[in-house]
């Protein structure tokens, strides 16, 4: 069973950082994107930053120049370097991965999996 273990939100004050890390655990063959999603009260979920098993990323406009993405493809982790903290970025934070896996299929079978969550306040 494949499953995604979030770690390293909290409380932190405006213009101060976090680094939020996501692992994948489980019987898997390999991790294709991964990316960052939050979700803030009232709001619906959105794409933070993604990253490519090549290391290609993309981010939200509102994050760019203050969000890094990056990954460890040999510990199946995921990073989020959150720098320049506003209020706004406030929300729960989840990582999403495609990750092949194996199943009734020789070749596996590919699906999204998601992590639990984990809170990031910022504070004005």
């Amino acid at each position: 069973q494949v499953q995604l273990v979030e770690s390293g939100g909290g409380l932190v004050q405006a213009g101060g950082s976090l680094r939020l890390s996501c692992a994948a655990s489980g019987r898997l063959f390999s991790i294709n994107a991964m990316a960052w999603y939050r979700q803030a009260p009232g709001n619906q979920r959105e794409l933070v930053a993604a990253i490519t098993s090549g290391g290609s990323t993309n981010y939200a406009d509102s994050v760019k120049g203050r969000f890094t993405i990056s990954r460890v493809n040999a510990k199946n982790t995921v990073y989020l370097q959150m720098n320049s903290l506003k209020p706004e970025d406030t929300a729960v934070y989840y990582c999403n991965a495609d990750i092949l896996s194996p199943c009734g299929s020789v070749s596996g079978c590919s699906r999204l999996y998601w992590g639990q969550g984990t809170q990031v306040t910022v504070s004005s």
